[in-house]
């Protein structure tokens, strides 16, 4: 089967200060909506274990998933997770890579 590139949206809330919320998104090849969820998971879980274990987060494995950006005290809500194919614009790629602007500008 091909693998697909997908976003997994998860909402996520500070433990301490629950009004303060947001979104952590994933992104990676699965070849599913469901293995791309599993997958997430495990990087967040690695994540948070080299986190706890005093270690720094990995990077992005070679399949692409990976969790920088975690943050002590927030709580991910993994039932209300989302999947989608991701769909991004290439010409974003476009870009030049450091200063100036796209095209047109």
């Amino acid at each position: 089967m091909t693998k697909l590139y997908f976003q997994v949206d998860v909402p996520t809330r500070n433990s301490v200060q629950p009004e303060r919320c947001g979104l952590h998104v994933f992104t990676g090849a699965a070849e599913t909506e469901s293995d791309a969820l599993r997958i997430a998971r495990e990087a967040c879980d690695a994540a948070t274990a080299a986190r706890e274990a005093g270690f720094a987060i990995p990077r992005r494995r070679p399949d692409g998933w990976g969790a920088r950006g975690m943050r002590s005290g927030w709580v991910l809500d993994w039932e209300a997770a989302t999947v989608v194919v991701w769909e991004h614009d290439r010409a974003f790629w476009a870009f030049p890579a450091q200063g100036g602007v796209g095209p047109g500008g």
